[in-house]
């Protein structure tokens, strides 16, 4: 079994969520929402994140407006529209919840059988 594969498997399921909280409190453009990932140890390349960003925003979680740059071509900012604010908030639930349980499962001491 590749132990690489599970781990990307694992962060992917969380990228949603990760990209959706990036963006609740501003809008941001793609490079300042790949730069926090990878602050935060999640390995993310440009080609993962624009169709993921483009299926977000076809589900109606996100928006996106162009605005001109000082160093360079105009850029996309993106923000989380009120659909997305409440979807995040159901994530943050279902998140805490998982989190939960998976430390409950996997902090479970073995029982002595002596």
């Amino acid at each position: 079994m590749n132990i690489e594969n599970t781990k990307a498997q694992m962060r992917k399921g969380v990228l949603e969520y990760c990209i959706l909280s990036i963006l609740k409190d501003e809008d941001k453009y793609v490079a300042e929402i790949l730069d926090t990932l990878k602050n935060a140890k999640m390995l993310v390349v440009e080609g993962t994140i624009y169709p993921l960003l483009t299926r977000l925003k076809n589900d109606g979680l996100l928006n996106y407006r162009w605005e001109e740059s000082t160093s360079g071509p105009p850029r996309k900012y993106y923000s989380l529209t009120e659909t997305g604010k409440l979807f995040l908030k159901e994530l943050s639930i279902t998140w805490e919840e998982l989190q939960n349980a998976v430390t409950l499962v996997t902090s479970q001491k073995k029982p002595n059988h002596e």
